[in-house]
């Protein structure tokens, strides 16, 4: 099965197209994420978010080919743990995960986490610019960076294509979006329903599922996109994958994106970057 509708694009600083919503898989194995693929690559997706912490990406890539789509209709992102942090160990990081994934090329390489304690990530993007200059990859990023580590590169002339945060309408993290903006970084959403469901639950949320006819995690994706963002929701489920697919049919008005906003809490309950990170 081919789908007939695809998500729209956004274009990232240096000119790839990566999808306005994608696929998260962390945790599932590779069994599970093979299945998982192959049928949200059925249903539309064309961007599949990974990692070589997630221990899947051998799964990733066997969803994509039996999917049956071209290799070059499919946006694939994976990221990287702190032990390649140098210019040369990109370069190792980007060889295992593209043998992992069966692929002579990766779509977006993202540092994982900064690691500041180690004091690496610089080198680490000096080499993610290297894979970008020789065709390696499309497209190179970060991960969990807040500003100050954002600044550091900035200091070296550096800009990633794409930051990849904790984001949802209660972690709006506004000061960063804002720096995003400003450098032409692209912001991509993990965890964009929140955790644990409380998210779905809020009045704000379940108002505008009603007046829209959308179920409540439709409403928060869209919030998403309309933003600006680039979420990448989890499920395994065949449903729950069109579901969160099947957003780009309606639009809310800017108060109501707004409301959504508001249920922002600060950042005291995410990850912090600078004390965690693999």
């Amino acid at each position: 099965m081919v789908a007939d509708l695809l998500a729209p694009l956004v274009t990232l600083r240096n000119g790839a197209k990566m999808p306005l919503i994608g696929l998260g898989t962390w945790p599932l194995d590779n069994a599970e994420v093979a299945q998982t693929v192959e049928t949200a690559l059925g249903l539309g997706y064309r961007l599949i978010d990974t990692a070589e912490n997630y221990q899947n990406e051998e799964g990733v890539g066997e969803g994509l080919r039996r999917s049956g789509l071209d290799r070059s209709d499919v946006f694939i992102t994976t990221k990287f743990n702190k032990e390649w942090h140098s210019v040369d160990g990109a370069r190792a990081a980007f060889e295992a995960s593209a043998r992992r994934l069966g692929v002579d090329y990766v779509d977006l390489l993202l540092i994982h986490w900064p690691n500041p304690a180690q004091n690496r990530y610089v080198e680490a993007f000096q080499g993610l610019t290297r894979l970008l200059a020789d065709g390696s990859v499309r497209a190179i990023g970060t991960s969990n960076f807040k500003p100050a580590h954002l600044q550091r590169l900035f200091d070296a002339g550096l800009v990633p294509e794409v930051n990849q945060i904790q984001l949802d309408p209660r972690h709006t993290r506004s000061d960063l979006v804002e720096i995003h903006r400003e450098h032409g970084i692209v912001t991509e959403s993990w965890s964009p329903l929140g955790r644990g469901g409380d998210l779905l639950r809020e009045p704000a949320v379940q108002s505008l599922a009603e007046k829209y006819g959308k179920a409540p995690a439709q409403v928060v994706l869209r919030w998403h996109t309309q933003s600006g963002h680039v979420p990448i929701p989890k499920s395994s489920h065949p449903d729950r994958l069109a579901e969160n697919f099947a957003i780009f049919d309606f639009m809310m008005e800017a108060e109501e994106l707004n409301q959504l906003s508001a249920l922002d809490r600060g950042t005291k309950d995410i990850a912090d970057a600078d004390v965690f990170g693999h």
